[in-house]
């Protein structure tokens, strides 16, 4: 893409006589960006890249810190709704663990042979438009859309969901009624966007403090999970098993509700690819990215298992239908006003780790694909001291406050899910893509080809189900959202036309956000 003489992507600054307008950043190097894949070329010495500082125990905290959110907070009463009963509601919610671990094993054989940054946009490209075929007009189209849907939409949708869920918790633990108070929208949306601006501004200031923060919220919140299984333990205990024994009673047999109950339950699962995004910043990828998989996985979906067991130990169907607060209403129904206020606290603190995750993570992919020349060039800068690509964060916490104001967060995941599972499922095809065109690139990590072919499928599954069995207007606008991005596809990235005017925005925020850009990565 052109943007007023600036090819995006091609990593040259924006200069004035052949020098950086950025203060303390002259002589950075310039040089053509590519995805890096096992074997690329190292980065010169005076380059200023991400930083590799995520080891296991962060790449564990990040998996399990984004996936435990708000979603098992608050999909347990839109599952057990669409299910219609007890067991099919706990079938669905083992069935998406052991998605998304097939999921995350094929990304983890995807992260290991395609290093850059950027997860499912540069696994598109790679797949999609390997070589000469970046030349072509249709190869980098997928990786387009992706990004194109990633960035204007699910990125900044799933932050907006994360943090109104921080706000309405948060605004709880003020309030007498704690669970059974109202709470004014307004204020809610307020606080929601304090947060993703506190976020934002934690991770663009620096890539140590923004983990350290990760790996403390993440341990908050397996403290909250385990108060809420050791309470659902001591009912089951005292024998309180009638909500459970319910079975099947009442199973819907419809398999559009099964697959809208499956984007309720892989909602709360979302987060299991986000480590991908930042295989630039892993200090080992080859051996912690499965690694992490492998330990964060199952321990989510054990963890989801048993808080939705523990949940209709203490309270019965009915009651968990009528709450939209449902780990506050267990808290009272185990601990009293105590419990209330602790589960509050809880959510509160999961929330606001999982949001960091997600803010972290976006703007790894929002960079990767300005640096590819499919977002304007700024947003492929780094900051020349603190090396965090502040200005892809700034973008995508500028769209998560525009996505805060609707508010209504029960459409904002059935939008999300449909659309994130259309490229989900392309994403198991650019793997199989790559089995065959790059066949004898060492493959550190492989599964069996079983699981991205019965990923894809499910895939297909969910997001064909719904649209035959109980179709939604909100359908019909995501699809036409992903094809409304060839309309800026075709005249600025394929024919790279100017846009007059981007040239001196570019060396303005430049200027402003002490920014530069990047060059290729090194292997580790």
């Amino acid at each position: 893409m052109r943007l007023c003489g600036h090819e995006v992507g091609s990593g040259s600054a924006v200069v004035r006589g052949g020098r950086s307008v950025v203060p303390g950043a002259e002589g950075q190097t310039e040089g053509k960006h590519s995805t890096s894949v096992a074997g690329g070329k190292p980065a010169p010495d005076d380059a200023v890249n991400l930083e590799r500082r995520v080891g296991l125990l962060s790449g564990v905290a990040l998996i399990v810190g984004t996936m435990i959110g708000s979603g098992i907070f608050v999909s347990p009463k839109g599952l057990l709704e669409r299910t219609g009963s007890v067991a099919l509601s706990l079938v669905v919610w083992g069935g998406c663990g052991v998605l998304s671990l097939m999921g995350a094993l094929a990304y983890a054989e995807l992260g290991t042979i395609v290093q850059s940054a950027g997860g499912e946009h540069s696994y598109y490209m790679e797949g999609f438009a390997p070589g000469d075929k970046r030349k072509t007009w249709w190869g980098p189209i997928p990786a387009f859309l992706y990004s194109w849907v990633s960035v204007f939409l699910l990125k900044p949708s799933s932050l907006a969901i994360i943090c109104l869920t921080c706000a309405e918790y948060f605004m709880r633990l003020f309030l007498t009624g704690g669970g059974n108070c109202i709470i004014d929208q307004t204020s809610v949306k307020l606080f929601a966007a304090s947060v993703i601006i506190l976020i934002t501004f934690i991770n663009s200031y620096s890539v140590a403090l923004a983990t350290k923060v990760q790996n403390i919220f993440t341990a908050a919140k397996l403290v909250a999970i385990l108060i809420i299984v050791v309470g659902g333990i001591i009912s089951i205990a005292q024998g309180n098993t009638q909500y459970l024994n319910k079975g099947f009673e009442g199973s819907t047999q419809s398999f559009g509700n099964v697959a809208t109950a499956f984007y309720s339950g892989l909602w709360a699962y979302d987060g299991w690819n986000n480590l991908n995004y930042v295989t630039e910043e892993l200090k080992r990828p080859y051996k912690d990215l499965p690694r992490a998989i492998i330990i964060g996985l199952p321990l989510v979906t054990v963890c989801y298992l048993l808080v939705n067991v523990s949940y209709l130990a203490v309270m019965s169907p009915e009651e968990l239908l009528a709450s939209e607060t449902v780990a506050v209403v267990f808290g009272d129904r185990f601990l009293g006003l105590s419990g209330q206020f602790i589960m509050i606290l809880a959510v509160t603190l999961s929330t606001f780790g999982a949001a960091n995750g997600s803010a972290f993570t976006s703007g790894r992919l929002c960079f990767v694909a300005a640096r590819e020349g499919h977002m304007v060039d700024v947003l492929s800068y780094v900051h020349a001291r603190k090396h965090t690509p502040s200005p892809a964060l700034l973008f995508n916490a500028a769209i998560a406050l525009i996505m805060v104001i609707p508010s209504d967060i029960g459409s904002l995941i059935d939008f999300f899910s449909f659309t994130a599972w259309i490229f989900y499922g392309g994403s198991m095809v650019a793997l199989l893509v790559l089995r065959y065109t790059m066949k004898d690139v060492h493959r550190p990590y492989k599964v069996p080809i079983i699981i991205p072919v019965v990923v894809l499928l499910v895939s297909v599954y969910l997001v064909v189900g719904p649209i035959i069995d109980s179709p939604q207007i909100e359908y019909l606008y995501a699809t036409l959202f992903i094809i409304a991005g060839l309309i800026f596809y075709f005249p600025l990235v394929y024919m790279k036309l100017a846009v007059p005017g981007m040239g001196h925005v570019t060396t303005f925020f430049q200027l402003l956000l002490e920014v530069v850009p990047t060059d290729i990565m090194p292997d580790p």
